[in-house]
């Protein structure tokens, strides 16, 4: 992996082809996925006023965005007179070097983590490794990933790919590899899966000097960061090392305290289905008594200030990495996470990766079109990211190319291979619906002609129609009908 895209990955189409054939995957993704949603549609209809939470974290966002330059330079301040250290990347490699230097400053060689996207988005781990420095994961999920060099293939459940067997057999082959092995006799039960995982880890965190972590949320007016889980595992990284570094998308900012509050009621709900997450660690700058002695923060931009210049595109920065749109989408559940070539899958990884990482790949070029756009992912978005919309949106992009800018600088776009005839039709159609008379004759021809129409296409249309059938064309127009029946009066009679 580089930065945020999984080297050698094909475009979208190939790689969910050879995923829906994995029967296991299929089956470990649908069992998942429905237990999540399910237990999520109980835990927010607790809430009578969840409309109006969903439209607050929306505003909240969209006024955080639009006010971003002033956001970042109160938190930068409350967080430099908190006692942190603020450092800025403008992408992967630089917010890389950045924190392999804090690291080494420490004079250590081992480091453990929080779970963060931020983090393999940029590909940290795999670049402190080629600096000597051994990252080791501490979520239960992510080290599962982990031992079994792999990828992640869910924002909230990295490993929702595997089931307890093969959990079980990773531990047993790689635990060793990486410090405490795996229990004799270690079976697939859950009780004695966490329970070689909390032992594994424990040496870790007690050994451990440097500690970094992403973070949910980064308070503006008090220089607070928030980072939200289930396990424990992230309190241990974030109090016990004498060193914390941070590396957060710029993005993740909320202006105050009351904002957070939205937040905390909106996300457990979407992610875990949990009323409140069982750990909610906030920490600001340092302290003289306990926890970390030194604090570094790395904001990130990344391709996020690209995103934000885009005014359909940049709703996308509303994300708050709940995952629901992904357990809701038909087409994650069947293709799973890999297919996506990028650390952010499902319906949002489709709108953000390709904004974040641009479109000039084949497999962002793709991400757009991983989508039937059946508006699931809308419905259930905590903070309303209309996703469809933006795919809409990218696909144009993708089709027309044009300029975009990128890193602040202008970059002109090729329109996309494989897609002339799609841009054939459509100025064939804009031409037949100014000209009615062209249009009414169309249709009549299409109607009286009907019997011998195919059922797939030919050419490039083919793969369109290799999964679908073509509309039966009807035997007369609307507007036939329509003079015939009088205006459809004749009809009820």
């Amino acid at each position: 992996m580089s930065g945020s895209t999984f080297v050698g990955m094909p475009a979208f189409p190939k790689a969910a082809h050879e995923a829906v054939g994995n029967t296991t995957l299929r089956a470990n993704l649908r069992h998942a996925t429905h237990t999540i949603r399910d237990k999520r549609a109980m835990a927010v209809a607790e809430l009578d006023d969840w409309a109006l939470l969903r439209e607050a974290g929306k505003q909240i966002k969209d006024h955080t965005l639009h006010h971003l330059d002033h956001y970042l330079v109160q938190l930068e301040e409350s967080v430099t007179a908190a006692g942190g250290v603020v450092h800025w990347a403008a992408d992967a490699d630089e917010a890389n070097r950045i924190v392999t230097r804090l690291v080494k400053e420490t004079g250590e060689s081992e480091v453990v983590k929080v779970k963060s996207m931020a983090t393999q988005e940029i590909g940290l781990n795999e670049a402190l490794e080629a600096e000597g420095i051994h990252a080791y994961e501490t979520d239960l999920a992510e080290l599962i990933v982990q031992l079994g060099h792999d990828r992640p293939s869910h924002i909230l459940v990295p490993a929702i790919h595997r089931n307890r067997g093969e959990i079980r057999d990773i531990f047993r082959k790689e635990m060793g590899q990486w410090g405490r092995p795996a229990p004799e006799g270690l079976t697939d039960t859950p009780a004695e899966l966490a329970e070689a995982a909390r032992l594994h880890l424990r040496d870790k965190f007690l050994r451990a000097k440097v500690g970094i972590s992403g973070a949910n949320f980064m308070v503006a007016e008090t220089g607070t960061l928030v980072v939200v889980e289930s396990e424990g595992n992230g309190r241990m990284c974030l109090t016990l090392p004498e060193t914390l570094i941070s590396i957060v998308g710029i993005e993740k900012i909320v202006p105050t305290w009351r904002d957070l509050e939205v937040f905390l009621q909106t996300l457990p709900r979407s992610s875990t289905a949990e009323r409140m997450n069982p750990y909610t660690s906030m920490w600001t700058g340092t302290s003289d008594r306990d926890g970390p002695q030194t604090f570094h923060l790395v904001l990130i931009d990344n391709g996020r200030t690209d995103t934000l210049a885009d005014e359909v595109g940049r709703q996308a920065l509303r994300c708050i990495r709940c995952s629901a749109c992904l357990n809701v989408c038909p087409v994650y559940e069947r293709a799973g996470g890999h297919a996506y070539g990028s650390v952010y899958p499902g319906p949002i990884g489709a709108i953000l990766s390709p904004q974040l990482r641009g479109t000039a790949s084949e497999i962002d070029a793709s991400l757009p079109y991983a989508s039937s756009l059946c508006g699931a992912c809308y419905e259930i978005c905590p903070v309303a990211i209309d996703i469809p919309e933006v795919l809409v949106h990218l696909r144009e992009r993708v089709v027309q190319g044009g300029e975009v800018t990128r890193r602040g600088a202008k970059v002109t776009l090729k329109p996309a291979k494989g897609h002339a005839g799609e841009r054939a039709a459509m100025r064939a159609a804009r031409w037949a619906f100014t000209h009615p008379a062209a249009l009414a004759a169309g249709q009549r021809l299409a109607a009286r002609t009907r019997r011998f129409h195919p059922r797939t296409l030919p050419g490039p249309g083919k793969a369109w129609t290799a999964t679908r059938d073509l509309p039966k064309v009807p035997a007369e127009s609307f507007r036939d009908w329509w003079q015939r029946t009088n205006g459809g009066k004749d009809s009820e009679k």
